[in-house]
């Protein structure tokens, strides 16, 4: 079983918000998750990200992937861990 890290959308019609979240590598976007490691708002000036770098750094020393896209959001906070 692969694990990746991906976001999940939330939010309401012209108004995303995105969930990181933990799934295995074949489920669908909006499917179940196994955990919830932070939280991305794209439409607050500026951008909001949280995220919990303990979770982060566990999981991917467990072998969790991140796709592009959470890729591109949290390449600094990887750097730093």
């Amino acid at each position: 079983m692969a694990v990746k890290i991906k976001l999940t959308r939330v939010g309401r019609r012209n108004n995303p918000k995105y969930r990181i979240v933990i799934l295995e590598e074949r489920s669908k976007r909006d499917s179940f998750y196994i955990d919830e490691i932070g939280t991305y708002d794209p439409i607050a000036n500026p951008h909001i990200l949280r995220v919990d770098d303990a979770k982060l750094k566990s999981w991917i020393q467990k072998g969790a992937q991140l796709t592009d896209g959470t890729n591109k959001l949290l390449k600094s906070r990887i750097k730093s861990l």
